[in-house]
């Protein structure tokens, strides 16, 4: 961690705070989608009734699980990682993927017609913007 009085500590703090944030995000989504496979899938499958991509919801579920538990995980190792090594590397690869799941997510809702849903993804979206872009400043 940089001295606090320093620039470099007010980057470093912007880094571990997108992780955190994009860490408890993905991890709780991803979790509640194991732990809940069936409700999930149930709401999903009427959520998705009159879009194209009906057919294929168990797949998108899983997919869309593996992203989040993956954007969760990076995100909670980048964020030990800038604890414990200072460096921003895995956090960054968790930004990104954030960013990934999230397009995936807005693809979704906007599939489903759901432009309520698909806005409210638009502030996350930027977050995971702003921690793929400080995680790169050193």
């Amino acid at each position: 961690m940089p001295s606090f009085e320093s620039t470099a500590f007010t980057l470093w703090l912007l880094q571990v705070l997108c992780s955190a944030f994009l860490a408890i995000l993905f991890l709780q989504s991803g979790l509640d989608k194991v732990f809940d496979w069936k409700g999930n899938l149930g709401w999903l499958t009427g959520h998705f009734a009159k879009s194209p991509l009906k057919s294929v919801v168990p797949l998108m579920l899983a997919t869309i699980t593996l992203l989040e538990l993956a954007s969760g995980a990076l995100s909670a190792a980048g964020l030990v990682a800038l604890f414990v090594t200072g460096s921003a590397t895995l956090a960054f690869w968790g930004a990104l993927l954030s960013a990934v799941s999230l397009i995936a997510l807005f693809f979704g809702q906007r599939m489903a017609k759901e432009y309520a849903g698909a806005a409210v993804l638009v502030a996350y979206f930027l977050l995971s913007l702003v921690a793929v872009y400080v995680t790169r400043l050193h």
